[in-house]
């Protein structure tokens, strides 16, 4: 491994930009030896690399000053974001970057793993999926802004999208989001996806999870006026046509709409427009 580790850091420091053309095709090798040889981490974590979404390159040092100024949250915790599928998590990258903030692609097969390695050596430092939650929950600057509705009109909604969200596979969750977010939005928590997405490997005795059904958390921004407009809704069939329609455009979102959700919404949806 000492060999290996000193060819790829002599190809790192005398070519840097051909090094990162042959790193996609290499970086599972080195991430393979990272996690499993101590010794070789710590020689490779000179040479190492991260890819952003945009396709730029940096080394493990250069990307914490790229994102030490903008994603530490309040508590002074340095928070790596990263994608798996840029397409399926586009509406999220491209919430986080309105933040300015700066997205990894990490959808390589054993990111996963890697990821696990690089939380136990980075301080004071963690790492989240960019669906995770919603962006200002994932790297929170500070408190909550007030919700225009309150926990007793919280209440009254919830049971509507219930309905239309089953419980087994849903929690319905009332956020005091901006205006400008969307009044719905479908979030999967990070620890128990990335558990399951490991069992799907084979990794660290959790097979288990793997036969366990997938959880998303329906975020409810309690401060849409698309929400507000349904609870103020006196008329019971519009009211409960809004909440299927704007639960199943979430739901869309996230490729979480099929066969019979997604042929009635279609349906609706041509409803709408001829009105």
């Amino acid at each position: 491994m000492k060999k290996v580790a000193d060819k790829l850091e002599d190809l790192y420091k005398n070519n840097r930009e051909d090094f990162e053309k042959k790193w996609d095709d290499i970086k599972v090798f080195i991430q393979y030896g990272m996690i499993s040889e101590p010794k070789f981490y710590d020689r490779a974590e000179k040479f190492s690399l991260f890819k952003n979404v945009d396709g730029k390159y940096f080394n493990f040092d250069e990307y914490k000053k790229h994102i030490e100024k903008t994603q530490k949250d309040k508590d002074k915790k340095l928070v790596y974001l990263y994608t798996t599928n840029s397409e399926e998590q586009h509406a999220f990258i491209e919430a986080a970057k309105e933040k300015g903030y700066d997205v990894l692609d990490m959808s390589s097969v054993l990111d996963n793993h890697f990821i696990n390695t690089l939380e136990q050596k980075f301080e004071n430092s963690s790492f989240a999926r960019v669906d995770a939650d919603i962006i200002d929950k994932i790297i929170k600057k500070e408190d909550e802004q007030p919700s225009k509705l309150s926990e007793k009109e919280q209440e009254k909604l919830k049971p509507l999208f219930e309905k239309y969200a089953a419980k087994d596979h849903y929690s319905i969750i009332f956020e005091s989001l901006s205006e400008k977010d969307q009044p719905i939005i479908i979030t999967q928590p990070e620890f128990m996806r990335r558990m399951k997405d490991m069992s799907k490997l084979g990794g660290g005795g959790m097979d288990y999870m793997g036969t366990m059904p997938d959880t998303y958390n329906l975020v409810v921004n309690s401060n849409h006026k698309v929400i507000g407009e349904i609870l103020s809704e006196e008329d019971n069939n519009k009211q409960e046509n809004i909440v299927k329609q704007i639960t199943d455009l979430a739901k869309l979102s996230q490729n979480l709409l099929k066969g019979q959700e997604l042929t009635d919404f279609i349906k609706r949806s041509v409803e709408l427009i001829g009105k």
